[in-house]
């Protein structure tokens, strides 16, 4: 059976297949894949109903606010302060501790929500961003949802723009940027099966780094 002792963070362009990408590298390894799940399981942490995690889930607030969750994290989101906080801290800090706990229960792939930047310390996570050309996304978005290709260049940008702007905000690294990931792939050119088995070599390879140190 094909094993790992790695946490996998995948972020991802949308429409680049980084979902799916993330769904076959857990099935690969027998291990779970958290995307949407993870906001669920923050939800029942947390107390806090899972459509204010849906509707906040990857959207940047401003940079006055942030400043002011930065400052509350550093004492523990769960402090006496917590319930005077606005909910888009709330969501985060939530979802942070999320993240943390699920990769404390070993092995797993998470997708998107800046789960490479809570996880920068484990020395076991393995970060990864899956991009593509815009029109193949275009064409793989419009296929797969039955929309024109400027509807689906529409979606792609939104979606591109807030994930971006979420991850820039929450982060002190660049979304998309080479030296905020270990591994950062091509699906366009490679195509999803293909991505998906390079992850997976990649993933390999740092599974014996680890063991070899």
């Amino acid at each position: 059976m094909n094993s790992t002792s790695s946490i996998i963070t995948i972020g991802r362009e949308y429409g680049s297949g980084g979902r799916q990408i993330g769904q076959e590298v857990a099935k690969y390894f027998g291990i779970k894949c958290y995307d949407k799940e993870l906001l669920e399981h923050a939800a029942n942490d947390s107390g806090i109903c899972k459509e204010l995690f849906e509707h906040h889930d990857e959207k940047p607030t401003n940079s006055f606010l942030y400043s002011l969750v930065m400052d509350t994290y550093s004492f523990g989101y769960s402090s006496s302060g917590f319930s005077d906080m606005p909910m888009n801290h709330k969501i985060f800090l939530a979802q942070f501790d999320a993240i943390k706990k699920l990769a404390g229960e070993g092995p797993c792939v998470m997708v998107g929500r800046c789960a490479d930047y809570a996880l920068a310390d484990w020395n076991d996570c393995f970060s990864i961003f899956v991009h593509a050309d815009l029109d193949w996304r275009i064409n793989r978005i419009a296929s797969k949802h039955g929309k024109t290709p400027k509807e689906a260049k529409d979606m792609i940008t939104k979606t591109d723009k807030s994930r971006a702007s979420y991850y820039n905000y929450y982060t002190n690294k660049k979304w998309g940027a080479a030296r905020s990931y270990n591994l950062c792939i091509d699906s366009g050119k490679l195509g999803i099966d293909y991505a998906t088995e390079a992850i997976i070599e990649s993933i390999k390879i740092f599974d014996r780094t680890k063991i070899s140190k």
